[in-house]
């Protein structure tokens, strides 16, 4: 099979996402991923389409039970102290289905990365190569200062920062950003009516 991308912030992406679908992050709807519809949801949210899951086939509670093992590994690298283990652990990732990557040309004629993954991958380790190569491009191309911590005070999520100028905050900006902005406007307000 071939996970087509157009960028490593593909993957990066990918891994923010997945992370940040736990209880731990999400406090206000807890735990996203709490069936195998959520996880086909969550495919089709980043337009992952799988080998493993040929079209018109779900996930099973196993594929989902091995996609919740890949969040917490995911968040392990995300959190990793220094390039090498994030380097170790993403190479680790993308080994277990990758077989081939390849700069091929789309339907359209646009040069786009393939992942080519083993035959018989599982819905997990098909993720895992995506992830993985994301988070290895991601170190290559931007460094390890752009795997970051939420800079919400209320939450725990993590994110890799592919954006151009690098100055992203929040894991989930339009939440744990809007929270924050709505917490100082709320203050502002109180201490002009003292």
């Amino acid at each position: 099979m071939k996970i087509q991308f157009s960028h490593y912030a593909t993957g990066a992406g990918v891994a923010t996402d997945l992370v940040n679908t736990s209880a731990r992050v999400r406090t206000d709807i807890g735990e996203v991923l709490t069936t195998p519809q959520a996880l086909t949801a969550f495919l089709a949210e980043h337009d992952v389409r799988l080998d493993a899951l040929p079209p018109g086939t779900a996930p099973t509670e196993d594929d989902l039970a091995a996609v919740l093992a890949l969040r917490q590994e995911t968040r392990a690298l995300l959190e990793a102290a220094t390039e090498d283990e994030v380097a170790e652990g993403a190479n680790r990732l993308t080994a277990r289905a990758t077989s081939d990557l390849s700069l091929l040309r789309d339907d359209d004629g646009r040069l786009q990365w393939h992942i080519a993954t083993t035959p018989g991958a599982s819905v997990a380790d098909e993720l895992a190569a995506l992830v993985g190569t994301g988070l290895l491009g991601v170190l290559h191309t931007l460094g390890h200062s752009r795997f970051r911590p939420c800079q919400s005070p209320t939450c725990t999520g993590l994110f890799v920062d592919t954006s151009k100028a690098g100055r992203r905050c929040y894991c989930i900006p339009n939440l744990c950003g809007n929270r924050l902005h709505a917490a100082k406007h709320r203050a502002r307000r109180r201490d002009a009516q003292r």
